[in-house]
């Protein structure tokens, strides 16, 4: 059973850093089971929302409104895909999911992670 499970949410000032990590388990490893691999975020009272993602071929995309503060990576030895969040902003605050989606049998599938909660507050 494929399993995404995030970490790294938490509280922090506006100006700071988090780094959220996703640990996939039930896979023999992201780079081969996921052609896509990615982060969403929900901000309270909104739709969640692409951003950031990087492929099997370590090709990444990130939000553009995001994309000089945010930096999506991965460490294939250890199943884990991390969103380094820099010079963070109340705007950034939400719930930040991990998605991983995996093409095979004829069939795509998607995974989700619980969830991690980001709070950018002074």
């Amino acid at each position: 059973q494929v399993q995404l499970v995030e970490s790294g949410g938490g509280l922090v000032q506006p100006g700071g850093s988090l780094r959220l990590s996703c640990v996939a388990s039930g896979i023999m490893g992201i780079s081969s089971s996921f052609y896509t691999m990615g982060w969403y975020r929900q901000a309270p009272g909104k739709q969640r929302e692409w951003v950031a993602s990087i492929l099997s071929s370590s090709r990444t995309n990130v939000l553009d409104s995001v994309k000089d503060r945010l930096n999506i990576s991965r460490d294939n030895a250890n199943n884990t895909v991390y969103l380094q969040m820099n010079s963070l902003k109340p705007e950034d605050t939400g719930v930040y999911y991990c998605n991983a989606r995996a093409y095979g049998g004829g069939a795509y599938r998607e995974y989700w992670g619980q969830g991690t909660q980001v709070n950018v507050s002074s």
